[in-house]
């Protein structure tokens, strides 16, 4: 432990990563608001963070990762302004707030489950923590870091030292006029100023309300995070994660409300991630690209192609997504899972021999999270001269951090390509194939050929590794 360096937005450079409490890692992920499926830009989000827990436990740390689900405050347009998302769900298909809340939570973590995410310690949904907002609200306004102006309350950017901490800007590149789609708030004492809770005289067909020293009405949606991560992850948070589109301004007013609640710094290590792309730009759910896992599954590709696609690049570089640039990730997938198909369980397990693969994997993982580097050290075990014991031990070892199921996808295929139709010969099949690897060694390549032909013919598609050649019916 203690030799990771990751990039931290905070000081904008790479550094040691290093927690509050020795051996122990805080972690909090923002979750989904859950008015519509999450779209696969969204989910590389998931799928790094997820990497990034795993990884901090191969390396031994005990990690209690919180993720909040939003389902009340996020409205259409980040700077507090437009219709609340989950509102707009509920009107979009005709069904109450609290069901679509449901329905797509649960397909949320049902993509999750696809992808090999691994379910939270803590998930808590944004409803579930009215007093906790209003006790964090009440404490701000005594100490005059919030203000009640039009019907909601605010908190008071004026009053901090420096507001925009993820980056240097100049004042007028932070009004809210500036920033496309966002409409100038008249009650707003300063530009950059924030909601903590609105009330029924801004939004009277809101559909969830509840009553506070302020008047009937519901949180924003920046005061949830701040609150749910000091509830079950305490004062001190050791790493915060998100898409790099929070950054500004959710995960800066988290930062505001949380300081000046706690009354000293709060998150010491800021992880975001850059965006998906599409060859016309950022991927969303309002532009016509609002592609899907379930989208991905119905064209044939298994969701841990996508995965692995994510991890061939590093999080802090934007992804370009292609049918064609999958296409590839799918080749590769397959062939990963036919060279793993295809090791035997020979020999012992030389932990000698195998220490320095472990080494070049977490070295990958310790040189900020660098997945592209932690595959290659994938790949070279299985190019490497070790018995087929130790390369499945690293295989399933690693696999502890890359999530692609290696060993049991394998196994599963095998089985499948394995399960003869009533009647069939494998036995002839097996013959073949030893008959062709004969016919190779003899470099008798006309053989070889025409008996690649022959089972072609039968529906039976050869798939050549270093390890051996397996098959499967076409």
């Amino acid at each position: 432990m203690d030799t990771m360096q990751l990039y931290n937005s905070l000081t904008r450079e790479k550094e040691p990563f290093k927690t509050h409490e020795p051996g122990k890692v805080s972690m909090y992920t923002c979750g989904p608001t859950v008015y519509h499926f999450a779209h696969i830009g969204n989910l590389r989000s998931y799928i790094m963070e997820d990497v990034l827990e795993k990884a901090l436990r191969w390396e031994g740390y005990d990690v209690k990762r919180v993720m909040n689900i939003t389902d009340v405050g996020h409205l259409s347009s980040d700077a507090d302004t437009g219709e609340d998302k989950m509102v707009k769900g509920a009107k979009r298909e005709n069904k109450t707030v609290m069901d679509i809340a449901k329905f797509y939570t649960d397909a949320f973590f049902a993509d999750c489950e696809k992808l090999n995410i691994k379910y939270p310690d803590v998930v808590q949904p944004a409803t579930g923590m009215i007093e906790e907002y209003i006790k964090t609200i009440t404490k701000l306004m005594d100490t005059g870091y919030a203000y009640f102006a039009g019907g909601n309350v605010y908190f008071d950017t004026s009053k901090l030292k420096k507001y925009y901490v993820f980056n240097d800007h100049d004042a007028e590149d932070l009004q809210s006029g500036v920033r496309e789609g966002v409409e100038e708030d008249p009650n707003k004492k300063n530009k950059n100023d924030f909601v903590l809770w609105f009330t029924k005289s801004k939004f009277e067909d809101q559909a969830l309300k509840w009553d506070s020293p302020w008047g009937v009405g519901y949180p924003g949606w920046h005061i949830e995070c701040s609150c749910i991560s000091m509830k079950y992850l305490g004062e001190y948070l050791d790493i915060h994660c998100g898409g790099i589109d929070n950054a500004f301004p959710h995960h800066t007013n988290e930062i505001a409300q949380s300081e000046a609640y706690l009354g000293h710094p709060w998150c010491s290590h800021w992880f975001h991630i850059r965006h998906l792309n599409t060859n016309s730009g950022k991927m969303s759910k309002s532009k016509g690209e609002f592609l899907t896992v379930s989208l991905l599954e119905e064209k044939g590709y298994e969701p841990l192609v996508y995965r692995l696609f994510c991890l061939q690049s590093h999080y802090r570089r934007a992804l370009v997504f292609s049918w064609e640039n999958l296409d590839n990730a799918k080749a590769a997938y397959d062939k990963l899972i036919a060279r793993v198909g295809a090791i035997t369980d020979e020999g012992e397990k030389d932990e000698t021999a195998m220490k320095p693969y472990r080494e070049q994997f977490q070295t990958a993982l310790d040189n900020d999270l660098n997945t592209s580097l932690a595959v290659t050290a994938l790949y070279d075990v299985l190019k490497s001269d070790l018995n087929g014991a130790s390369k499945r031990a690293l295989i399933a070892s690693f696999d502890e951090v890359l999530g692609l199921e290696l060993i049991p996808q394998a196994m599963a295929r095998k089985e499948k390509e394995s399960a003869a139709p009533a009647g069939e010969d494998t036995a002839g099949i097996e013959a073949l194939i030893k008959a062709r690897a004969e016919a190779k060694a003899a470099k008798n390549w006309a053989e070889a050929d025409r008996i690649r032909d022959e089972l072609k013919a039968q529906g039976i598609e050869l798939i050549d590794t270093k390890e051996g050649t397996t098959w499967k019916r076409a």
